[in-house]
């Protein structure tokens, strides 16, 4: 490995230690700035002074807050993510992340996956026809797709391919843990929620940089060397085009786990969404912040790989 590249992944690496430092330090603080006492949500309305004194000392609330923190990320950094507080009191919060997890991870590389089909199909399809009807109607699809909320296609995949045509489960999912093929058929309607206007967003983008690359000086020269069309839109074309197109997906990956988040909701699916909801409205600080931070490396992480790809896709770069 080179110097320049173990600069590279150093400065990288210290990077997305600090921005989740920033995002973990953000959460906390968020979290207990929220009206709602934790005591008062595990005990009740009705709990003794005493009582709410001796949670509150039980989970270190009665101390000061930037302490509270220190605590809390010193434990984090050893592996340790506390214990829930209330809405699953005294359960390990790794485990209830480790348990739901991989159903949130495989929604939402199942959501990608059908994204980046979907919208390199129909992006191509709309570049190479540009100004005909299937640009037309691509756009145009395109378009409605970008302004529909992703709860409210749920509501429409829900009532047309689980209530109307029966083709799937309205609510429930299988654990791919427990079984693929289940997984692969209880999640395809979430999956295609969250899908749709990504990949309304990806198609547009995608369908201008084929546009925008196919006049580009490096292509007439290719061609006139006499390389045949398909060998020059994917060598010179399509591999430029993706560049910009890699980059968008990586911006996606944080609106992909917000609309996870509520897509879990909506068709019952067990996974870090749905456990960060009742963790908040429970005050269970502890699981938040978990899933939080837990979320936010996960973007981090796509966006690394995200760089890769583009410098990998770019000799320039490289």
């Amino acid at each position: 490995m080179s110097s320049t590249a173990f600069r590279h992944i150093l400065g990288r690496s210290a990077g997305v230690a600090l921005l989740a430092l920033m995002g973990a330090a953000a959460v906390f603080f968020a979290m207990h700035a929220a009206p709602g006492d934790p005591a008062l949500t595990a005990l009740g309305e009705n709990a003794s002074t005493e009582t709410i004194a001796a949670f509150r000392a039980r989970w270190h609330l009665d101390q000061p807050l930037p302490l509270q923190f220190v605590l809390w990320l010193v434990n984090a950094l050893h592996g340790d993510l506390g214990q829930s507080i209330s809405i699953a009191s005294g359960t390990s919060v790794f485990g209830l992340i480790a348990d739901r997890l991989p159903n949130t991870l495989f929604i939402g590389i199942y959501a990608i996956v059908l994204a980046v089909l979907i919208s390199i199909a129909a992006g191509t399809a709309a570049a190479l026809n540009r100004g005909g009807a299937v640009d037309t109607v691509a756009t145009s699809v395109a378009a409605v797709g970008i302004s529909m909320p992703d709860f409210w296609i749920g509501y429409v995949l829900v009532y047309a391919f689980a209530l109307g045509l029966g083709w799937f489960p309205a609510y429930g999912f299988v654990s791919p843990l427990e079984s693929v093929p289940g997984a692969l058929h209880s999640g395809l309607l979430p999956a295609l929620a969250i899908a749709a206007p990504m990949a309304a967003s990806f198609t547009r983008i995608l369908r201008s940089a084929l546009i925008d690359n196919a006049h580009r000086d490096h292509v007439r020269v290719a061609l006139s060397l006499g390389h045949g069309r398909s060998f020059v839109f994917l060598h010179h074309i399509m591999r430029n085009a993706l560049i910009p197109y890699f980059t968008v997906i990586g911006l996606q990956v944080r609106y992909l786990l917000g609309g996870t988040v509520v897509i879990e909701r909506i068709f019952g699916v067990n996974g870090l969404g749905s456990l960060m909801i009742d963790a908040a409205f429970g005050r269970d600080y502890p699981i938040v912040q978990a899933c939080a931070l837990t979320f936010l490396l996960i973007v981090l992480l796509a966006n690394v790989i995200i760089d890769t790809i583009c410098t990998a896709l770019n000799p320039r770069m490289r």
